[in-house]
């Protein structure tokens, strides 16, 4: 796609979200090129000068890491080192049929900036505190609207979408975490961060979702882990219509859904979804759990987060080796815990790469979402290349299609933070229940 988006163009694409990462636009032009098009612009933490942010790819040891990776270790930009992870390495693990990895197009300055004024509005201040637009990028990722059907609809017709953030699935049984530790092995990492973040004000609600529920397999159990993602979405459910948002925080976090919100969501979907008052709401979670079962998509996930086989007790010591640093873990453990981890760094170099590499590919699948996008199946048409589930309690059917997003290369330095937010995670926890 030979044009460049310059800074007249900004006015035909409209915030619809963003995570740590990335700003995500939708398209609202007529251009053929773009209808049905999101846009991912990369963002810079706040705190990084220009000169800092942009045009280098992997880091000279990310690039030790992932050798075996041609295309990624050669790639220019972070940018584009995202893209290439996703079509080489997350695309083949999770199947092609749930991954668009996109194209990069190019974006001027000019673009660059006029998005970042055009969307500082409806930014949530935190996430404006914390980062700005990379004025510094020469592109950006076109991916699929999953929120939308690629091809127009008819008048009658509509989409239904949900974002799904699923988060981590199994409960670790590494031998190397510790045994003051344990909890671990019993109670989700999701459930504890929930009670850090109450602690730190994050949130103003304890989540009753269990990814365990959802990961189950049981039809019983997901439909609880969807109700449960409804009645506290926080930045782990998003609802949209004809692609506007309609549940769920637009970037930020929804604490709850409060009677009002519940409300206004219900009649959101009347004459989509073929119930009386108040009913509405219970069907299309009803209609999610049915899909996400029958997608077989959370399997395919959960294959990809269990990955990690050694937990971050176990993964952040071979990070230390594959980085050829004396381990600081092993060092405040003192000589008599430390020798519980002598057979990691007794390792080959091959073999602690490849631990590393497997923990931070878990990191990315236990941070994705999930899109499902619903339309009206009209006249029982069997022609759909799309897959269809009935919805029985309103005789209704619908096409419906899967998708993963969020899919990025996490770091390797970010090992470090994240085993220091696992001992945060777990402390908070025994704590409360001290």
């Amino acid at each position: 796609m030979a044009v460049v988006l310059a800074g007249e163009n900004a006015k035909e694409w409209s915030y619809r979200g963003e995570g740590a990462v990335n700003l995500v636009l939708a398209y609202s032009g007529e251009s053929p090129s773009f209808v049905g098009k999101v846009l991912r612009i990369q963002k810079v933490p706040r705190n990084v000068s220009e000169c800092e942010n942009g045009h280098s790819g992997l880091t000279r040891l990310e690039c030790h890491l992932w050798r075996n990776v041609n295309e990624l270790v050669s790639a220019p930009s972070r940018e584009i080192a995202d893209h290439i992870f996703v079509r080489l390495v997350m695309c083949p693990l999770l199947g092609s049929r749930y991954v668009d990895a996109g194209i990069r197009i190019p974006v001027s300055r000019e673009f660059l900036e006029a998005v970042e004024k055009n969307v500082l509005h409806q930014r949530p201040s935190w996430r404006v505190d914390a980062a700005k637009v990379n004025l510094l990028s020469d592109s950006a990722m076109l991916i699929s609207d999953h929120s939308v059907f690629p091809h127009g609809t008819l008048k009658e017709e509509f989409c239904l979408s949900v974002e799904i953030k699923p988060k981590c699935g199994f409960l670790p049984h590494s031998k190397f975490i510790a045994e003051s530790n344990a909890v671990k092995r019993r109670i989700t990492r999701f459930r504890m961060h929930q009670a850090l973040k109450s602690h730190q004000g994050k949130i103003s609600y304890i989540s009753g979702y269990d990814p365990l529920d959802f990961f189950s397999g049981s039809k019983d159990r997901l439909h609880k882990a969807i109700r449960d993602l409804f009645m506290t979405p926080q930045n782990n459910f998003r609802v949209f219509l004809n692609g506007c948002l309609i549940l769920g925080g637009l970037g930020g976090v929804a604490d709850t859904t409060s009677s009002k919100v519940g409300q206004a969501f219900d009649d959101a979907l009347k004459d989509k979804i073929l119930a009386g008052e108040g009913m509405r709401t219970e069907c299309f979670l009803e209609l999610v759990s049915e899909a996400v079962l029958s997608s077989g998509l959370p399997a395919q996930i959960l294959e990809v987060q269990k990955l990690d086989n050694f937990d971050i007790e176990g993964a952040i010591h071979a990070y230390y080796d594959v980085v050829s640093q004396p381990c600081k873990i092993c060092k405040e453990l003192g000589d008599h815990l430390s020798k519980r981890f002598t057979a990691l760094h007794s390792m080959s170099m091959e073999d602690s790469l490849k631990i590393v590499r497997d923990y931070l590919i878990a990191a990315t699948a236990k941070d994705l979402s999930m899109m499902i996008s619903f339309r009206p199946r009209i006249d029982g048409n069997r022609e759909s290349p799309y897959s269809f589930v009935s919805l029985k309690s309103t005789n209704q059917n619908f096409d419906y299609k899967a998708s993963c997003i969020d899919l990025d290369l996490k770091p390797l330095e970010r090992m470090k933070y994240y085993y220091e937010l696992d001992q945060k995670i777990v402390s908070c926890y025994k704590d409360g229940e001290s």
